[in-house]
């Protein structure tokens, strides 16, 4: 493989992702997965004692014809591919893989990027990411250039989507579920982004005859409605319309989106407000712990919300802070019992289910809790600001040209972090990931460059609207600054 190739490949935060047929074609791919399946069978055989890797695919671009492609290879290495049977999410690769104690998982997909990307998820035998010493590890291997004979023979598929799916619904009281939604006259919105969760949430209460859930957008759509399939608020202008022409004096609406792949979400509450995990996260803490009695931890990236630590402390857990990434949280996942661990970016698992974030079982989550109080989502969000807040957040997202740049503009906010920010002085400063300054408790601003694209993410969160406008305006001034110096 040329130096030029070797560049082109290279893990970020959850995987290795690309351009179709540029970064991202069958050549490139095929390395990869090579390397892929003799790093898992070198750190994991020994205790699987398996030759099955599991392959999946989303609903991509071609995602469909990689993943059977792969196969061969998978083959050729001295492996048993064995195949999902249609576009699958990538939590229900490692809850499969876990369940079956399989060698580890490929999946295809790239998750919430643009509709002309494609990329390639390496789960391990526990149900999770593997970690960056892992992919580390990989980009090793890809440089000795190994080839292999591609193996063209039949596989074994299996229904993965439907063991996760019945797995789930044996967890959940489902009949208590819909009793108490339809009591509470709530009619909820599932918006799959035309994403691999597409009708799960249909497919769980499959058994009701009921008005309570409608999905939207579930048709297969590779251009994604010409946005990427990330649970963001500007991309969901169709949902918020359909829950505002809905929403009645009497009925109330709620908006439930996933991802690409299905392990992130985000929420439309009943007020019509944008929920990210810096909302769901404190719900699920305050909810899930006032039911579970332990003492485990709650781990959190440098970009959540204080709001999860100041509930995780009143109950007396420890909070762990880590790096942006749900890779992060699963090793510590496997290693030690957490309670709930999750990301800015809609990432949230459960330490009793699997080491993974799954947006569909954190629905699931939300659902029962809305049930079991018998409140809307908005009336517990609300009271939760009010004892743990006032807390006000946005991120904002800086292009770059190209990845190279980085680093001028890193060294350049090293080299000038200032004293105090409009006003305000700075009272700690972290580097677990990115440049993280703290004025207060429920203040702070991060940079933080993108692992996987030329994006510096500028996050802040703030006591009040006021500050937080200051605060991001002062930090847009402050890297226009650093470009004219560049």
């Amino acid at each position: 493989m040329s130096g030029n190739q070797l560049d082109k490949i290279k893990f970020g935060t959850d995987g290795w992702r690309g351009i179709i047929g540029f970064d991202f074609n069958l050549s490139n791919l095929s390395r990869v997965v090579v390397a892929s399946c003799q790093e898992l069978n070198y750190q994991y055989f020994k205790e699987t004692n398996s030759k099955k890797i599991l392959i999946g695919f989303d609903r991509r671009f071609m995602a469909n014809e990689f993943a059977k492609e792969i196969a061969s290879f998978v083959k050729g290495c001295g492996f048993e591919p064995v195949l999902a049977n249609s576009y699958v999410t990538t939590p229900s690769c490692s809850f499969y893989a876990k369940k079956f104690m399989f060698l580890g998982c490929l999946v295809i997909t790239a998750s919430h990027n643009p509709y002309n990307w494609l990329g390639l998820k390496i789960k391990s035998f526990k149900g999770c990411s593997v970690d960056e010493s892992f992919t580390k590890a990989v980009e090793k291997r890809l440089i000795l250039g190994n080839s292999i004979e591609r193996s063209h023979v039949s596989c074994e598929t299996v229904d993965i989507k439907k063991f996760h799916l019945d797995n789930i619904k044996s967890i959940f009281d489902l009949d208590f579920i819909f009793s108490n939604l339809t009591k509470m006259n709530i009619h909820i919105f599932i918006d799959s982004m035309h994403g691999s969760a597409a009708n799960c949430i249909s497919q769980i209460f499959d058994q009701y005859d009921s008005k309570i859930f409608t999905e939207i957008r579930a048709n297969y759509d590779p251009s994604f409605g010409g946005n990427p399939p990330e649970p963001l608020l500007k991309y969901l202008d169709n949902l918020t319309e359909i829950l505002k022409i809905n929403s009645k004096k009497d009925f109330k609406t709620l908006g439930i989106i996933f991802d690409g792949d299905g392990d992130r979400i985000a929420v439309i509450d009943e007020k019509g407000r944008y929920c990210s995990t810096q909302s769901l996260l404190p719900f699920f803490i305050n909810y899930l712990g006032e039911k579970n009695k332990n003492v485990y931890p709650v781990l959190k990236t440098v970009s959540g919300s204080d709001i999860i630590s100041n509930i995780a402390k009143k109950q007396n857990r420890e909070v762990i802070e880590l790096p942006v990434g749900f890779k992060y949280i699963a090793k510590k996942m496997i290693k030690e019992n957490i309670f709930i661990g999750g990301e800015e970016s809609g990432g949230v698992g459960f330490g009793d289910f699997m080491p993974e974030r799954d947006a569909l079982y954190a629905a699931m989550i939300l659902l029962n809790g809305i049930a079991e109080n018998s409140k809307y989502l908005y009336e517990t969000l609300d009271e939760i600001q009010e004892i743990f807040g006032p807390s006000f957040y946005r991120r904002i997202d800086i292009q770059f040209p190209n990845i190279s740049e980085k680093d001028i503009f890193k060294k350049y906010i090293d080299d000038n972090i200032p004293s105090e920010i409009c006003g305000h002085k700075i009272k700690e400063i972290s580097n677990i990931d990115g440049l993280k300054l703290r004025m207060d408790n429920n203040f702070w601003l991060l940079f933080r460059f993108s692992g996987t694209e030329p994006l510096l993410r500028i996050y802040c969160e703030a006591t009040s609207e006021n500050n937080l406008n200051q605060v991001l305006e002062w930090s847009q001034k402050f890297i226009k600054i650093a470009k004219n110096k560049k």
